[in-house]
């Protein structure tokens, strides 16, 4: 049968010490006035304050203390009337109304002195058990799976709660499923050989006083089988496959039920954590999943793009030269476009597949010391032919500069920024290339004539698929070339000068910092 587990106890007893003291008080004083003075009963007047120190409140010892002496005068009063007074009686009633009043100091003194150890034991107890709790906090925090939060909140909760055994599981159609765990004593029997535990409830359905939560109980953790077994559920976050709650049960603790309840709840929230790190890591990997798929298809597309498309430029180069005789001129300005756009998709699978080896974190080759004016001529003498066939004047200023990084990721990006410059430039325009070493960065500058960047896609400028319009091309090559320079400690700007014209500054460290990772 479930029952609520009590908040409080009352205090036995505390009616019963004041009822029996006034009795006792009552009975000793009709014993004192009925009896001759000689007898000395008023002497027993100081048993009904003594009484009070087993549980009646302070206010009860100061009522008993204030009527014994009350009752000691009355009775001598009574007695001098009827028997006479003498001497001797004088000092039997002082002596007794003394004794009374030393026993009531001494029985306030009592209480007080239980009361500073009540409240001694209980700020000890208290600190033990926030000491406990702290350990259940620490035992069951980390990125933990389910499984193991679950083993280590049960051998927690064994420790906290003083239990013979503790048992938590997944609730799922009236039986106790993964994830499981138990922790329990081994107890000692009558002849010192261990005491039989119960089997434990993994995979066996539940009787229905556990399974029932008594209706309208405000907390979170009942009783059940005459009190001997303690549970309380933790909500769990629902699982693909529908698992329910977890179910712990406590058998036979010895903590109160209070601190029970508190390190159950102490749990629930670190259980929804760990649920959230479960669907957190499920998340990571299926989208790492999908980051290999993507990218495995991405360096597919762009080898196997490549193959043909460098056939077909062949191809169209040979026609060019002659090799199928003479070509009507219009003719072989559709062979030029067909291989300026071949030469376009050849860029755009080679920037793919960098694109992909930067995103997937491929390891490169380690930095070495590289000469960057060499990079730079080399690419312009690759791009002088573009740029004179659209009138484009290349115009470089470059001062010897060494850093250290990786040739060919440099050349990338001193690529992308030039060959950039050559496409958006009007035909004959100028692009202006600018080396030089200011302090401890060697900083490029590439400056051209043409429309430059409207000002609301400029924030955009550097990031993945920004094309459409100058300064962007396919969207992938100012995105390399931003992710170089942060691979090499430097930065990639852009800005418009007072002529009007497009300026994009690459700016590299001299000596490549220690902490820069050695891949993009």
């Amino acid at each position: 049968m479930n029952s609520a587990l009590p908040v409080r106890f009352a205090v036995p007893g505390e009616r019963t010490a004041a009822a029996l003291a006034w009795t006792l008080l009552g009975l000793i004083t009709a014993a004192d006035i009925l009896t001759p003075a000689q007898w000395v009963l008023g002497t027993l007047l100081s048993a009904p304050v003594a009484l009070a120190a087993l549980g009646a409140s302070r206010r009860t010892t100061l009522a008993l203390l204030a009527c014994s002496v009350g009752a000691n005068l009355l009775a001598g009063t009574l007695n001098a009337g009827r028997d006479g007074l003498t001497t001797f009686d004088i000092v039997n009633r002082t002596v007794s109304i003394l004794t009374v009043i030393l026993v009531g100091l001494l029985t306030l003194r009592a209480r007080e002195a239980n009361a500073r150890a009540a409240r001694l034991t209980e700020e000890e107890r208290r600190l033990t058990f926030e000491r406990s709790l702290r350990t259940l906090v620490e035992s069951v925090s980390g990125p933990l799976g389910e499984a193991e939060f679950v083993t280590r909140a049960a051998a927690a909760l064994h420790t906290l709660t003083g239990a013979r055994s503790v048992e938590i599981g997944a609730v799922e159609r009236a039986m106790l499923r993964e994830p499981y765990a138990r922790s329990l004593d081994s107890v000692a029997g009558i002849e010192g050989t261990p005491q039989q535990q119960p089997p434990p409830r993994l995979n066996t359905r539940l009787p229905l006083d556990i399974l029932t939560r008594p209706p309208g109980l405000g907390s979170e953790v009942w009783a059940a089988h005459g009190g001997d077994v303690v549970l309380a559920r933790l909500s769990r976050r629902r699982a693909a496959d529908g698992a329910g709650d977890l179910l712990v049960l406590i058998d036979h603790p010895t903590a109160p039920p209070g601190e029970i309840a508190q390190a159950v709840g102490t749990l629930q929230p670190l259980l929804d954590r760990t649920g959230l790190l479960d669907e957190l890591r499920l998340q990571r990997a299926q989208l790492a999943e999908r980051g290999e798929v993507l990218r495995d298809l991405v360096y597919a597309f762009s080898h196997d793009l490549r193959t043909p498309l460098m056939a077909n430029a062949m191809s169209m180069q040979t026609a060019l030269r002659g090799a199928y005789g003479p070509l009507p001129e219009a003719y072989r300005a559709t062979l030029h476009n067909g291989l300026e756009a071949n030469a376009t998709l050849l860029a755009l699978a080679d920037q793919l597949l960098a694109v992909a080896k930067v995103e997937g974190g491929e390891p490169e080759d380690p930095p070495s010391d590289v000469n960057l004016r060499d990079v730079t001529v080399g690419v312009l003498s690759q791009l002088r032919a573009r740029a004179d066939a659209r009138s484009i004047t290349l115009e470089p200023h470059l001062s010897g500069v060494r850093v250290q990084g990786r040739p060919h990721d440099l050349r990338r990006a001193v690529q992308n920024l030039i060959d950039n410059a050559v496409k958006f430039s009007p035909p004959g325009g100028t692009v202006r290339v600018t080396l030089r070493a200011d302090a401890d960065e060697a900083i490029l500058t590439v400056q051209d004539d043409g429309p430059g960047v409207s000002a609301s896609r400029t924030p955009t400028l550097f990031q993945r698929f920004r094309g459409g319009g100058a300064g962007s091309g396919t969207g992938l090559g100012l995105y390399l070339t931003r992710r170089i320079a942060q691979a090499h400690g430097g930065t990639v700007t852009y800005a418009r000068t007072a002529r009007a014209q497009s300026a994009f500054t690459l700016t590299l460290p001299l000596e490549l910092p220690a902490s820069t990772p050695e891949r993009l």
